[in-house]
Protein backbone atom coordinates (compact mmCIF):
# COMPACT_ATOMS: atom_id res chain seq x y z
CA UNK A 1 0.00 0.00 0.00
CA UNK A 2 1.35 3.42 -1.00
CA UNK A 3 0.25 6.29 1.20
CA UNK A 4 2.02 9.57 1.88
CA UNK A 5 1.12 12.25 4.39
CA UNK A 6 -0.94 14.52 2.18
CA UNK A 7 -4.09 16.55 2.27
CA UNK A 8 -5.83 13.80 0.30
CA UNK A 9 -4.84 11.27 2.94
CA UNK A 10 -6.45 13.34 5.65
CA UNK A 11 -9.55 13.62 3.48
CA UNK A 12 -9.75 9.89 2.77
CA UNK A 13 -9.44 8.93 6.41
CA UNK A 14 -12.47 11.06 7.28
CA UNK A 15 -14.78 9.72 4.58
CA UNK A 16 -17.63 7.42 5.64
CA UNK A 17 -16.89 3.72 5.17
CA UNK A 18 -20.41 3.04 3.92
CA UNK A 19 -22.59 4.77 1.39
CA UNK A 20 -25.36 7.14 2.44
CA UNK A 21 -28.45 5.52 3.96
CA UNK A 22 -31.05 6.52 1.38
CA UNK A 23 -31.10 7.58 -2.25
CA UNK A 24 -31.53 11.21 -1.22
CA UNK A 25 -29.19 11.40 1.78
CA UNK A 26 -26.70 14.23 1.09
CA UNK A 27 -23.21 13.13 0.12
CA UNK A 28 -20.55 13.79 2.76
CA UNK A 29 -17.81 15.74 1.01
CA UNK A 30 -14.53 16.67 2.65
CA UNK A 31 -12.44 19.26 0.81
CA UNK A 32 -8.71 19.78 0.41
CA UNK A 33 -7.72 23.41 1.07
CA UNK A 34 -6.25 25.31 -1.83
CA UNK A 35 -7.04 27.77 -4.62
CA UNK A 36 -9.50 25.54 -6.49
CA UNK A 37 -13.13 25.29 -5.46
CA UNK A 38 -15.86 23.00 -6.83
CA UNK A 39 -17.43 25.69 -9.01
CA UNK A 40 -17.01 25.81 -12.76
CA UNK A 41 -15.54 29.33 -12.75
CA UNK A 42 -12.87 28.29 -10.26
CA UNK A 43 -11.96 25.12 -12.17
CA UNK A 44 -11.71 27.13 -15.39
CA UNK A 45 -8.55 28.73 -14.00
CA UNK A 46 -6.76 25.43 -14.57
CA UNK A 47 -3.70 25.32 -16.83
CA UNK A 48 -2.18 22.07 -18.04
CA UNK A 49 1.34 21.50 -16.65
CA UNK A 50 4.39 21.64 -18.89
CA UNK A 51 5.27 17.99 -18.30
CA UNK A 52 2.05 16.95 -20.02
CA UNK A 53 2.38 19.43 -22.87
CA UNK A 54 5.94 18.22 -23.50
CA UNK A 55 5.29 14.48 -23.14
CA UNK A 56 3.02 14.03 -26.20
CA UNK A 57 2.85 10.22 -25.99
CA UNK A 58 1.58 7.96 -23.22
CA UNK A 59 0.74 4.28 -22.92
CA UNK A 60 -2.31 2.91 -21.14
CA UNK A 61 -3.01 -0.51 -19.64
CA UNK A 62 -6.71 -1.03 -20.30
CA UNK A 63 -6.64 -4.47 -18.70
CA UNK A 64 -8.55 -6.48 -16.13
CA UNK A 65 -10.89 -9.47 -15.63
CA UNK A 66 -12.73 -8.67 -18.86
CA UNK A 67 -9.61 -9.82 -20.72
CA UNK A 68 -10.16 -13.41 -19.52
CA UNK A 69 -12.72 -14.56 -22.11
CA UNK A 70 -10.52 -13.10 -24.92
CA UNK A 71 -13.73 -11.80 -26.46
CA UNK A 72 -13.30 -8.02 -26.40
CA UNK A 73 -14.58 -4.90 -24.73
CA UNK A 74 -17.64 -4.57 -22.45
CA UNK A 75 -17.79 -8.31 -21.85
CA UNK A 76 -19.08 -7.94 -18.29
CA UNK A 77 -22.16 -6.12 -19.61
CA UNK A 78 -22.72 -7.78 -22.97
CA UNK A 79 -22.57 -11.33 -21.59
CA UNK A 80 -25.97 -10.52 -20.03
CA UNK A 81 -27.40 -9.00 -23.23
CA UNK A 82 -29.54 -11.80 -24.63
CA UNK A 83 -28.55 -12.65 -28.20
CA UNK A 84 -25.37 -10.53 -28.27
CA UNK A 85 -22.18 -12.08 -29.63
CA UNK A 86 -20.59 -12.07 -26.18
CA UNK A 87 -23.71 -13.62 -24.68
CA UNK A 88 -23.52 -16.42 -27.25
CA UNK A 89 -19.80 -16.80 -26.53
CA UNK A 90 -20.46 -17.00 -22.79
CA UNK A 91 -23.15 -19.65 -23.19
CA UNK A 92 -20.82 -21.73 -25.37
CA UNK A 93 -17.71 -21.43 -23.16
CA UNK A 94 -18.96 -20.94 -19.59
CA UNK A 95 -22.65 -21.77 -19.43
CA UNK A 96 -25.72 -19.80 -18.47
CA UNK A 97 -25.12 -16.41 -16.74
CA UNK A 98 -27.53 -17.45 -14.00
CA UNK A 99 -25.05 -20.15 -12.96
CA UNK A 100 -21.72 -18.76 -14.16
CA UNK A 101 -21.75 -14.99 -14.11
CA UNK A 102 -19.17 -12.25 -14.19
CA UNK A 103 -18.44 -12.90 -10.50
CA UNK A 104 -17.12 -16.28 -11.67
CA UNK A 105 -14.97 -14.75 -14.43
CA UNK A 106 -13.09 -12.60 -11.91
CA UNK A 107 -11.29 -15.50 -10.12
CA UNK A 108 -10.03 -16.72 -13.52
CA UNK A 109 -7.98 -13.53 -13.94
CA UNK A 110 -4.63 -14.60 -12.49
CA UNK A 111 -2.19 -12.16 -14.17
CA UNK A 112 0.41 -14.91 -13.72
CA UNK A 113 2.87 -13.49 -16.29
CA UNK A 114 2.45 -9.84 -15.34
CA UNK A 115 5.92 -8.26 -15.22
CA UNK A 116 5.40 -4.49 -14.97
CA UNK A 117 9.09 -3.54 -14.93
CA UNK A 118 9.83 -5.40 -18.16
CA UNK A 119 6.73 -3.97 -19.82
CA UNK A 120 7.54 -0.45 -18.64
CA UNK A 121 11.02 -0.73 -20.12
CA UNK A 122 9.48 -1.62 -23.49
CA UNK A 123 7.00 1.26 -23.23
CA UNK A 124 9.73 3.75 -22.41
CA UNK A 125 11.85 2.53 -25.35
CA UNK A 126 8.81 2.98 -27.60
CA UNK A 127 8.68 6.63 -26.60
CA UNK A 128 6.07 6.82 -23.84
CA UNK A 129 6.65 9.70 -21.44
CA UNK A 130 3.71 8.84 -19.19
CA UNK A 131 1.88 5.67 -18.26
CA UNK A 132 -1.75 5.20 -17.19
CA UNK A 133 -3.04 2.22 -15.23
CA UNK A 134 -6.65 1.15 -15.27
CA UNK A 135 -8.01 1.85 -11.79
CA UNK A 136 -11.54 0.55 -12.19
CA UNK A 137 -13.57 -0.15 -15.31
CA UNK A 138 -17.36 -0.17 -15.68
CA UNK A 139 -17.21 -3.73 -14.33
CA UNK A 140 -16.98 -2.31 -10.79
CA UNK A 141 -13.77 -4.23 -9.98
CA UNK A 142 -11.02 -2.20 -8.33
CA UNK A 143 -7.46 -3.00 -9.41
CA UNK A 144 -5.96 -1.80 -6.12
CA UNK A 145 -6.18 -2.54 -2.40
CA UNK A 146 -9.48 -0.72 -2.16
CA UNK A 147 -10.48 0.55 1.27
CA UNK A 148 -14.14 0.85 0.31
CA UNK A 149 -14.80 -2.11 -2.00
CA UNK A 150 -14.38 -5.85 -1.38
CA UNK A 151 -14.32 -6.70 -5.09
CA UNK A 152 -10.69 -5.81 -5.73
CA UNK A 153 -7.53 -7.35 -7.18
CA UNK A 154 -5.77 -7.82 -3.84
CA UNK A 155 -8.59 -9.96 -2.43
CA UNK A 156 -9.42 -12.07 -5.50
CA UNK A 157 -8.19 -12.84 -9.00
CA UNK A 158 -4.46 -12.07 -9.09
CA UNK A 159 -4.34 -11.22 -5.34
CA UNK A 160 -2.05 -8.39 -6.29
CA UNK A 161 -2.04 -4.60 -6.14
CA UNK A 162 -2.07 -4.02 -9.89
CA UNK A 163 -2.18 -0.21 -9.69
CA UNK A 164 0.59 -0.16 -7.09
CA UNK A 165 2.82 -2.45 -9.13
CA UNK A 166 2.32 -0.35 -12.25
CA UNK A 167 3.11 2.80 -10.27
CA UNK A 168 6.38 1.44 -8.91
CA UNK A 169 7.48 0.39 -12.40
CA UNK A 170 6.52 3.73 -13.99
CA UNK A 171 8.33 5.84 -11.41
CA UNK A 172 11.39 3.59 -11.56
CA UNK A 173 11.49 4.11 -15.34
CA UNK A 174 11.15 7.88 -14.92
CA UNK A 175 7.66 8.11 -16.41
CA UNK A 176 4.78 10.18 -15.08
CA UNK A 177 2.02 8.00 -13.65
CA UNK A 178 -1.73 8.21 -14.14
CA UNK A 179 -4.88 6.23 -13.40
CA UNK A 180 -8.22 5.86 -15.15
CA UNK A 181 -11.65 5.55 -13.56
CA UNK A 182 -14.74 4.38 -15.42
CA UNK A 183 -16.82 3.92 -12.29
CA UNK A 184 -19.36 6.70 -12.70
CA UNK A 185 -21.33 4.92 -15.41
CA UNK A 186 -21.09 1.47 -13.82
CA UNK A 187 -24.37 1.75 -11.90
CA UNK A 188 -26.44 1.81 -15.07
CA UNK A 189 -23.93 -0.01 -17.31
CA UNK A 190 -24.24 -3.18 -15.24
CA UNK A 191 -28.07 -3.16 -15.28
CA UNK A 192 -28.33 -6.10 -17.75
CA UNK A 193 -26.86 -8.37 -15.06
CA UNK A 194 -30.08 -7.82 -13.09
CA UNK A 195 -32.16 -9.26 -15.93
CA UNK A 196 -33.18 -12.74 -17.00
CA UNK A 197 -32.99 -15.12 -19.91
CA UNK A 198 -35.65 -13.96 -22.36
CA UNK A 199 -36.60 -17.52 -23.36
CA UNK A 200 -36.63 -19.31 -20.03
CA UNK A 201 -37.22 -16.45 -17.61
CA UNK A 202 -34.31 -17.66 -15.44
CA UNK A 203 -32.80 -14.64 -13.60
CA UNK A 204 -29.12 -13.81 -14.07
CA UNK A 205 -26.82 -13.85 -11.05
CA UNK A 206 -26.83 -10.04 -10.84
CA UNK A 207 -30.45 -10.27 -9.67
CA UNK A 208 -29.32 -12.04 -6.50
CA UNK A 209 -29.12 -9.42 -3.69
CA UNK A 210 -26.13 -11.13 -2.10
CA UNK A 211 -24.00 -9.99 -5.06
CA UNK A 212 -25.24 -6.39 -5.01
CA UNK A 213 -21.81 -5.09 -3.99
CA UNK A 214 -20.52 -6.17 -7.43
CA UNK A 215 -23.56 -5.73 -9.68
CA UNK A 216 -25.06 -2.80 -7.69
CA UNK A 217 -28.38 -2.72 -5.89
CA UNK A 218 -31.59 -3.27 -7.82
CA UNK A 219 -32.73 -0.07 -9.55
CA UNK A 220 -34.57 1.29 -12.57
CA UNK A 221 -31.73 3.39 -13.96
CA UNK A 222 -31.90 3.35 -17.81
CA UNK A 223 -28.90 1.94 -19.60
CA UNK A 224 -29.70 2.16 -23.30
CA UNK A 225 -28.43 5.73 -23.65
CA UNK A 226 -24.92 6.56 -22.40
CA UNK A 227 -26.06 10.13 -21.78
CA UNK A 228 -28.24 8.91 -18.88
CA UNK A 229 -25.80 6.50 -17.25
CA UNK A 230 -24.84 8.79 -14.36
CA UNK A 231 -27.41 7.94 -11.71
CA UNK A 232 -29.13 10.43 -9.42
CA UNK A 233 -28.82 8.00 -6.48
CA UNK A 234 -26.71 9.87 -3.92
CA UNK A 235 -25.71 6.62 -2.24
CA UNK A 236 -23.76 5.82 -5.37
CA UNK A 237 -22.36 9.35 -5.59
CA UNK A 238 -20.93 8.80 -2.11
CA UNK A 239 -19.45 5.44 -3.12
CA UNK A 240 -17.87 6.90 -6.25
CA UNK A 241 -16.38 9.81 -4.31
CA UNK A 242 -14.99 7.52 -1.61
CA UNK A 243 -13.42 5.00 -3.95
CA UNK A 244 -11.87 7.44 -6.42
CA UNK A 245 -10.55 9.56 -3.53
CA UNK A 246 -9.02 6.38 -2.10
CA UNK A 247 -7.37 5.67 -5.47
CA UNK A 248 -5.92 9.18 -5.65
CA UNK A 249 -4.81 9.11 -2.02
CA UNK A 250 -2.91 5.85 -2.20
CA UNK A 251 -1.09 6.34 -5.50
CA UNK A 252 -0.70 10.11 -5.93
CA UNK A 253 -1.05 10.04 -9.73
CA UNK A 254 -0.24 13.06 -11.86
CA UNK A 255 -3.11 12.20 -14.22
CA UNK A 256 -6.70 11.12 -13.64
CA UNK A 257 -8.85 10.03 -16.59
CA UNK A 258 -12.64 9.89 -16.31
CA UNK A 259 -14.50 7.99 -19.03
CA UNK A 260 -17.09 10.68 -19.68
CA UNK A 261 -17.90 14.07 -18.27
CA UNK A 262 -17.29 15.10 -14.66
CA UNK A 263 -19.61 12.83 -12.65
CA UNK A 264 -22.41 13.88 -10.33
CA UNK A 265 -22.27 17.67 -10.40
CA UNK A 266 -20.83 19.20 -7.24
CA UNK A 267 -19.58 15.79 -6.07
CA UNK A 268 -17.36 15.36 -9.12
CA UNK A 269 -16.25 18.97 -9.17
CA UNK A 270 -15.23 18.66 -5.52
CA UNK A 271 -13.10 15.63 -6.32
CA UNK A 272 -11.39 17.46 -9.21
CA UNK A 273 -10.73 20.52 -7.03
CA UNK A 274 -9.31 18.25 -4.32
CA UNK A 275 -7.07 16.54 -6.89
CA UNK A 276 -5.68 19.89 -8.03
CA UNK A 277 -5.27 21.32 -4.54
CA UNK A 278 -3.48 18.19 -3.31
CA UNK A 279 -1.14 18.35 -6.32
CA UNK A 280 -0.26 21.94 -5.49
CA UNK A 281 0.39 21.02 -1.85
CA UNK A 282 2.54 18.04 -2.82
CA UNK A 283 4.64 19.89 -5.42
CA UNK A 284 5.73 22.98 -3.57
CA UNK A 285 2.93 25.19 -4.83
CA UNK A 286 3.07 23.98 -8.44
CA UNK A 287 0.10 22.31 -10.11
CA UNK A 288 1.26 19.10 -11.78
CA UNK A 289 -2.11 17.35 -12.08
CA UNK A 290 -3.98 16.54 -15.30
CA UNK A 291 -7.69 15.69 -15.31
CA UNK A 292 -8.98 14.14 -18.56
CA UNK A 293 -12.70 14.21 -19.33
CA UNK A 294 -14.92 14.12 -22.41
CA UNK A 295 -17.73 16.02 -24.08
CA UNK A 296 -19.66 12.79 -24.72
CA UNK A 297 -21.57 10.48 -22.42
CA UNK A 298 -22.98 11.46 -19.08
CA UNK A 299 -21.71 14.17 -16.81
CA UNK A 300 -20.53 17.75 -17.02
CA UNK A 301 -17.98 18.85 -19.60
CA UNK A 302 -16.08 22.02 -18.70
CA UNK A 303 -13.52 22.55 -21.43
CA UNK A 304 -11.17 24.80 -19.46
CA UNK A 305 -11.39 22.78 -16.22
CA UNK A 306 -8.98 20.08 -17.38
CA UNK A 307 -7.75 18.36 -20.52
CA UNK A 308 -10.36 17.45 -23.11
CA UNK A 309 -10.15 13.81 -24.17
CA UNK A 310 -11.28 12.56 -27.59
CA UNK A 311 -11.96 8.83 -27.76
CA UNK A 312 -10.65 7.06 -30.86
CA UNK A 313 -10.57 10.31 -32.81
CA UNK A 314 -8.82 13.63 -33.34
CA UNK A 315 -9.53 17.36 -33.39
CA UNK A 316 -10.25 19.08 -36.68
CA UNK A 317 -7.60 21.78 -36.25
CA UNK A 318 -5.27 23.36 -33.72
CA UNK A 319 -6.98 23.50 -30.34
CA UNK A 320 -5.91 26.50 -28.24
CA UNK A 321 -5.93 24.29 -25.13
CA UNK A 322 -3.91 21.09 -24.71
CA UNK A 323 -6.02 17.98 -25.35
CA UNK A 324 -5.63 14.23 -25.65
CA UNK A 325 -6.73 11.35 -27.87
CA UNK A 326 -7.26 8.02 -26.18
CA UNK A 327 -7.28 4.98 -28.41
CA UNK A 328 -6.12 1.38 -28.53
CA UNK A 329 -3.81 -0.58 -30.76
CA UNK A 330 -6.57 -3.22 -30.85
CA UNK A 331 -9.82 -3.77 -29.01
CA UNK A 332 -9.92 -2.22 -25.54
CA UNK A 333 -9.67 -5.64 -23.88
CA UNK A 334 -7.94 -8.55 -25.58
CA UNK A 335 -10.04 -10.04 -28.36
CA UNK A 336 -9.09 -13.04 -30.48
CA UNK A 337 -8.79 -12.21 -34.17
CA UNK A 338 -9.07 -8.43 -33.72
CA UNK A 339 -7.26 -6.35 -36.35
CA UNK A 340 -4.49 -4.30 -34.79
CA UNK A 341 -3.35 -0.86 -35.85
CA UNK A 342 -0.08 -0.80 -37.73
CA UNK A 343 2.85 1.25 -36.49
CA UNK A 344 2.40 3.45 -39.55
CA UNK A 345 -1.18 4.25 -38.53
CA UNK A 346 -0.12 5.07 -34.96
CA UNK A 347 2.78 7.30 -36.05
CA UNK A 348 0.64 9.23 -38.53
CA UNK A 349 -2.06 9.67 -35.91
CA UNK A 350 0.53 10.85 -33.37
CA UNK A 351 1.98 13.43 -35.77
CA UNK A 352 -1.47 14.75 -36.64
CA UNK A 353 -2.46 15.01 -32.97
CA UNK A 354 0.76 16.71 -31.86
CA UNK A 355 0.51 19.23 -34.71
CA UNK A 356 -2.89 20.22 -33.29
CA UNK A 357 -1.68 20.74 -29.69
CA UNK A 358 -2.66 17.27 -28.49
CA UNK A 359 -1.25 14.15 -26.85
CA UNK A 360 -1.82 10.51 -27.75
CA UNK A 361 -2.65 7.99 -25.01
CA UNK A 362 -2.44 4.51 -26.55
CA UNK A 363 -3.72 1.31 -24.98
CA UNK A 364 -1.30 -1.57 -25.56
CA UNK A 365 -3.40 -4.71 -25.39
CA UNK A 366 -2.36 -7.46 -22.94
CA UNK A 367 -3.24 -11.12 -22.74
CA UNK A 368 -5.21 -12.09 -19.61
CA UNK A 369 -1.98 -13.36 -18.03
CA UNK A 370 -0.38 -9.90 -18.39
CA UNK A 371 2.01 -10.68 -21.22
CA UNK A 372 1.82 -9.06 -24.66
CA UNK A 373 0.49 -10.59 -27.88
CA UNK A 374 2.94 -10.65 -30.83
CA UNK A 375 1.30 -7.70 -32.61
CA UNK A 376 1.81 -5.22 -29.75
CA UNK A 377 5.33 -6.55 -29.25
CA UNK A 378 6.13 -5.86 -32.91
CA UNK A 379 4.55 -2.43 -32.66
CA UNK A 380 6.68 -1.48 -29.64
CA UNK A 381 9.83 -2.54 -31.49
CA UNK A 382 8.92 -0.54 -34.59
CA UNK A 383 7.77 2.47 -32.57
CA UNK A 384 11.04 2.50 -30.66
CA UNK A 385 12.96 2.56 -33.95
CA UNK A 386 10.88 5.46 -35.31
CA UNK A 387 11.11 7.48 -32.09
CA UNK A 388 14.87 6.96 -31.93
CA UNK A 389 15.11 8.96 -35.17
CA UNK A 390 12.15 11.35 -35.04
CA UNK A 391 11.43 12.14 -31.40
CA UNK A 392 12.94 15.64 -31.67
CA UNK A 393 9.98 16.56 -33.89
CA UNK A 394 7.54 15.34 -31.21
CA UNK A 395 8.68 15.94 -27.62
CA UNK A 396 8.50 19.44 -26.22
CA UNK A 397 7.04 20.89 -29.40
CA UNK A 398 4.17 23.31 -29.88
CA UNK A 399 1.85 23.94 -32.84
CA UNK A 400 2.90 26.19 -35.72
CA UNK A 401 0.67 28.72 -37.49
CA UNK A 402 -1.10 25.89 -39.34
CA UNK A 403 -1.17 22.26 -38.32
CA UNK A 404 -0.33 20.93 -41.75
CA UNK A 405 -1.04 20.66 -45.44
CA UNK A 406 -1.82 18.02 -48.03
CA UNK A 407 -4.59 16.50 -50.10
CA UNK A 408 -6.20 14.41 -47.34
CA UNK A 409 -8.85 15.81 -45.01
CA UNK A 410 -8.61 13.96 -41.72
CA UNK A 411 -11.79 12.72 -40.13
CA UNK A 412 -12.38 14.47 -36.80
CA UNK A 413 -14.42 13.80 -33.70
CA UNK A 414 -14.94 10.80 -31.45
CA UNK A 415 -14.64 7.35 -33.06
CA UNK A 416 -13.20 8.71 -36.30
CA UNK A 417 -9.58 7.65 -36.58
CA UNK A 418 -9.04 5.64 -39.76
CA UNK A 419 -7.80 8.38 -42.08
CA UNK A 420 -5.51 7.04 -44.83
CA UNK A 421 -2.76 9.60 -45.41
CA UNK A 422 -0.34 10.10 -48.29
CA UNK A 423 3.32 11.16 -48.33
CA UNK A 424 2.10 14.56 -49.56
CA UNK A 425 0.29 15.08 -46.25
CA UNK A 426 2.58 17.01 -43.90
CA UNK A 427 2.24 17.98 -40.26
CA UNK A 428 4.11 20.85 -38.57
CA UNK A 429 5.51 21.30 -35.06
CA UNK A 430 7.87 23.93 -33.64
CA UNK A 431 10.56 24.02 -30.97
CA UNK A 432 13.47 26.31 -30.13
CA UNK A 433 12.84 28.53 -33.17
CA UNK A 434 12.90 25.62 -35.64
CA UNK A 435 10.02 24.21 -37.66
CA UNK A 436 9.57 20.47 -38.06
CA UNK A 437 7.77 19.06 -41.09
CA UNK A 438 6.64 15.43 -40.70
CA UNK A 439 5.53 13.51 -43.77
CA UNK A 440 2.62 11.10 -43.25
CA UNK A 441 4.14 8.49 -45.48
CA UNK A 442 7.38 7.75 -47.30
CA UNK A 443 7.99 10.38 -50.00
CA UNK A 444 9.89 9.64 -53.20
CA UNK A 445 12.66 11.87 -54.60
CA UNK A 446 11.26 15.21 -53.40
CA UNK A 447 9.14 16.83 -50.73
CA UNK A 448 7.26 20.00 -51.56
CA UNK A 449 6.04 22.18 -48.69
CA UNK A 450 3.66 24.79 -50.05
CA UNK A 451 3.21 26.48 -46.67
CA UNK A 452 6.84 27.62 -46.91
CA UNK A 453 6.55 29.18 -50.34
CA UNK A 454 7.52 32.84 -50.17
CA UNK A 455 4.06 33.87 -51.38
CA UNK A 456 2.29 31.73 -48.77
CA UNK A 457 2.78 34.50 -46.22
CA UNK A 458 3.05 32.11 -43.26
CA UNK A 459 6.72 32.68 -42.48
CA UNK A 460 8.37 36.07 -43.02
CA UNK A 461 11.90 34.74 -42.53
CA UNK A 462 13.65 32.98 -45.43
CA UNK A 463 14.66 29.37 -44.93
CA UNK A 464 18.28 29.07 -43.79
CA UNK A 465 18.84 25.31 -43.49
CA UNK A 466 17.02 22.00 -43.89
CA UNK A 467 18.02 18.71 -42.26
CA UNK A 468 16.50 15.25 -42.34
CA UNK A 469 16.34 13.72 -38.86
CA UNK A 470 18.36 10.52 -38.74
CA UNK A 471 20.47 11.35 -41.81
CA UNK A 472 23.52 13.61 -41.81
CA UNK A 473 23.72 13.82 -45.59
CA UNK A 474 23.51 17.50 -46.70
CA UNK A 475 20.24 18.09 -48.49
CA UNK A 476 19.65 20.06 -51.66
CA UNK A 477 16.65 22.36 -51.32
CA UNK A 478 15.15 25.46 -52.88
CA UNK A 479 12.64 27.99 -51.58
CA UNK A 480 10.53 29.52 -54.35
CA UNK A 481 7.43 31.67 -54.30
CA UNK A 482 5.32 28.51 -54.49
CA UNK A 483 7.03 26.10 -52.08
CA UNK A 484 10.07 24.80 -50.31
CA UNK A 485 11.27 21.86 -52.39
CA UNK A 486 13.60 19.32 -50.76
CA UNK A 487 15.58 16.75 -52.74
CA UNK A 488 15.68 13.45 -50.85
CA UNK A 489 18.62 11.08 -50.39
CA UNK A 490 18.53 7.65 -52.02
CA UNK A 491 17.36 6.01 -48.79
CA UNK A 492 15.31 7.39 -45.90
CA UNK A 493 15.81 6.63 -42.19
CA UNK A 494 12.23 5.33 -41.90
CA UNK A 495 9.70 3.92 -44.33
CA UNK A 496 6.89 5.08 -42.05
CA UNK A 497 7.43 8.83 -41.94
CA UNK A 498 10.23 11.38 -42.33
CA UNK A 499 10.87 14.51 -40.25
CA UNK A 500 12.68 17.61 -41.50
CA UNK A 501 14.14 20.26 -39.26
CA UNK A 502 13.87 23.68 -40.94
CA UNK A 503 15.64 26.74 -39.53
CA UNK A 504 15.28 30.34 -40.65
Amino acid sequence: MIIRHTALLALALHLPLHAADTEDTPVQLTTVPGPFRPEAESLKKYQAPDWFRDAKFGIWSHWGPQSVPRAGDWYARNMYMDGSEQNKYHLAHYGHPSQFGYKDIIPLWKAEKFDPETLMSLYKQAGARYFVSMGVHHDNFDLWDSRYHEWNATKMGPHRDIVGDWRKAALKAGLRFGVSEHLGASYAWFTPSHGKDQKTGVPYDGADPKYASLYHRAHNQPYHDANTWYTTDKRYHQEWFNRVTDLLTRYQPDLLYTDGGIPFGNVGRTLVANFYNASIANHGGKLEAVYDHKDIGSGEFIREAGVQDVERGVMEGINPLPWQTDTSIGDWFYSEGYKYKTTTEVVHMLADIVSKNGNLLLNVVQYPDGSLPPEPMQFLKEMAAWMAVNSDAIYGTRPWKVFGEGPTKAASGHFKENTAYTPQDIRFTTKDGALYAITLGSPVKTVRIQSLGRKAGLEARPVKAVALLGDRTPLRWEQSDESLTIQLPATLPSAISSSFRISF
